[in-house]
């Protein structure tokens, strides 16, 4: 496995990172603590060194056990875990972007992952209710605390990453590195503006749901599993991805590729995300899909593989973008000579 530098940071990271919401059997559905161990010696011996956990998951769990996975190697690891989101409750304060929620967040998630500081603190999900100037000073605090090193965001739009860097910038204050999003083929519409905006500013990008929740596996395309589990995974599905026509178009494009290449589906899509630049959020009930996925790193698309994949799941950019594409403001904006530019910087514009 290859690293990345994480955003506008020295931080390197491995290219995979190990997602850990499933650690944990208290939502009824997680996998177990000797399962867990076997997961993350898997990821380790693949050399993977970033894990993502939230101080809800599982109800806590997932950290308890990420704290003791890692206790020998603290050091080594480079763990990001979030804060805001909360368990409904009578507590108005109990989840939001407020310092109040951060600093208590944190206090938590120290004792359950059993360190003295986090490498990376993630928004879990933007309130529209706390100013940004409050969240990024209180996230500086915490770094000049050094209870936290670096800050990310995730689940936010794009103007509000814009505007809480800008401001950090300005007042000196710690930026954000690094953007999670739901990333995959069967959901692109970040490019539309999240993913230039992290390009741009240089802030590095995970992708959680790459698979879209099994869609990208062969799940529900190929003939195996009875009828009887087929409609309970169906019914189990993520509001963000429901049956549909393009689904199945994608996830039949996928499976095809798939067997071109001799590699599960899977990898193919996890293989197209990291060929994005992204750094896929790899995870599983079980060691052995974490250890299928593992392999894409392996995995090398073909230029007429990546078109063909390109061409299935491309969306509409929409306003202003495909106005940028047509010919007249083109010829208008660049005063005739479009063709005669090397553009290294938008790549929406082509």
């Amino acid at each position: 496995m290859r690293y990345k530098l994480l955003g506008n940071s020295g931080l390197r990271v491995s290219e995979l990172c190990l997602g850990t919401m499933t650690f944990g059997e208290d939502w009824g559905w997680g996998a177990s603590l000797d399962e867990c161990k076997t997961i993350y010696t898997a990821f380790r011996e693949a050399g993977g060194n970033f894990i993502d956990t939230a101080n809800i998951y599982t109800n806590g769990t997932s950290e308890k056990y990420v704290g003791e996975l890692i206790a020998s190697e603290r050091e080594a690891i480079v763990v990001a875990t979030k804060y805001s989101n909360g368990m409904p409750s009578n507590d108005p304060n109990g989840a939001g972007n407020h310092r109040k929620r951060m600093v208590q967040s944190v206090e938590g998630s120290l004792k359950r992952l059993n360190t003295d500081y986090l490498d990376v603190l993630w928004v879990h999900s933007w309130d529209f209710t706390t100013p940004p100037e409050e969240v990024m000073r209180s996230f500086d605090d915490l770094v000049r605390q050094g209870k936290v090193l670096y800050i990310g965001i995730s689940d936010a739009p794009a103007w509000v990453v814009a505007q809480c860097n800008t401001i950090a910038h300005l007042r000196g204050w710690t930026p954000f590195i690094g953007l999670q999003i739901e990333y995959s083929l069967l959901q692109r519409t970040v490019e539309r503006e999240l993913l230039p905006m992290a390009r741009s500013l240089d802030i590095g990008i995970t992708a959680w749901s790459p698979l879209a929740n099994g869609w990208l596996t062969g799940k529900y395309t190929k003939e195996t599993g009875s009828d009887e589990s087929k409609r309970l995974n169906n019914e189990g599905m993520s509001a963000f991805v429901q049956q549909s026509d393009r689904n199945h178009t994608i996830a039949r494009a996928v499976d095809d590729v798939a067997s071109q290449i001799g590699c599960s589906s899977a990898q193919v899509a996890l293989a197209w995300l990291l060929h994005q630049g992204t750094i896929p959020i790899v995870g599983a009930r079980k060691a052995a899909q974490v250890k299928d996925n593992l392999d894409c790193v392996n995995v090398k698309l073909a230029d007429a593989q990546l078109a063909q994949l390109d061409q299935v799941s491309q969306i509409e950019l929409g306003f202003p973008h495909d106005f940028f594409n047509q010919e007249m403001p083109q010829s208008f904006i660049f005063g005739g000579q479009f063709k005669a530019i090397d553009n290294h910087r938008y790549t929406q514009i082509h």
